[in-house]
């Protein structure tokens, strides 16, 4: 026999919100041989180390911006069997001191079976991300700015990316932070002179435009999404459509001027 709880973690002066980074299902069991589920919030040490099964919160706009570069790196790895690109996956270090992580993205090269995977264990599948990308929310933002930019850097990660927001004249603005492994720690990733980082590992470049953050080729075309991407095919679908209707209404006009001849 089982139930379900609420959390009785949160006292009741707690804010409307009990959850503010997500929460996680513990079970107790009891003498009698029952057992409850009890929802514990999560805590910024569980969003550092996440747990499988833990349910964090994002917002849609990190959502978006997460789909995006998914599938953007997936496009630009495609031809190599060897590579996956990893959203909100748990990792697992080969590094005794390092906790499990929960990054946004994760781009792997070296793979030799691609799995369903709930945690990618580093030591067990015999590599490491070649690149990671967090995307920054307002809540959690030392997490990922500061934590993460040790701990990734004691990973062994060659290159740690942030798409990071802060507050200037009381509006949120996009930056972007990028960080490259040495022998001696992190270093800062330079911008280009339009302020866009390279990313060597896809040959892509990272900018923002519009305050939103987007990928453009080795050209400095901007790659779209999904989205984009369906609106650019039906605009040509459309533009094949009437372009065939008008080459039909010549081809008609001229069989006309032919019959009068």
């Amino acid at each position: 026999m089982s139930t379900i709880e609420t959390p009785t973690t949160v006292s009741a002066a707690a804010p409307a919100d009990a959850f503010p980074y997500g929460w996680r299902y513990v079970r107790h069991d009891k003498p009698d041989g029952t057992w409850v589920m009890e929802q514990v919030p999560l805590t910024l040490e569980d969003v550092l180390h996440p747990q499988e099964d833990d349910q964090a919160t994002h917002s849609s706009a990190h959502q978006r911006r997460c789909a995006y570069f998914f599938n953007v790196l997936r496009a630009q790895v495609q031809h190599d069997r060897t590579a996956v690109v990893l959203h909100d996956v748990r990792i697992a270090w080969d590094v005794p001191e390092l906790g499990a992580h929960g990054p946004d993205i994760m781009l792997i090269f070296g793979v030799r079976e691609v799995k369903n995977w709930s945690t990618f264990d580093v030591a067990a599948e015999g590599t490491r991300p070649s690149m990671i990308i967090e995307v920054v929310s307002p809540e959690t933002r030392a997490v990922d700015v500061y934590h993460k930019l040790d701990e990734y850097d004691m990973a062994g990660v060659p290159l740690y990316v942030i798409v990071d927001t802060v507050q200037r004249r009381g509006q949120r603005m996009m930056r972007l932070l990028g960080y490259q492994q040495t022998k001696a720690a992190y270093v800062p990733l330079q911008p280009d002179s339009r302020g866009w980082l390279w990313l060597e590992p896809v040959r892509l470049y990272l900018g923002v435009e519009e305050n939103e953050v987007y990928c453009y080729d080795e050209h400095g075309v901007r790659l779209g999404d999904y989205a984009d991407l369906a609106r650019a095919l039906e605009a040509a679908q459309q533009a094949q459509s009437e372009a065939a209707a008008r080459i039909k209404a010549l081809e008609e006009e001229l069989a006309r001027l032919r019959g009068n001849v």
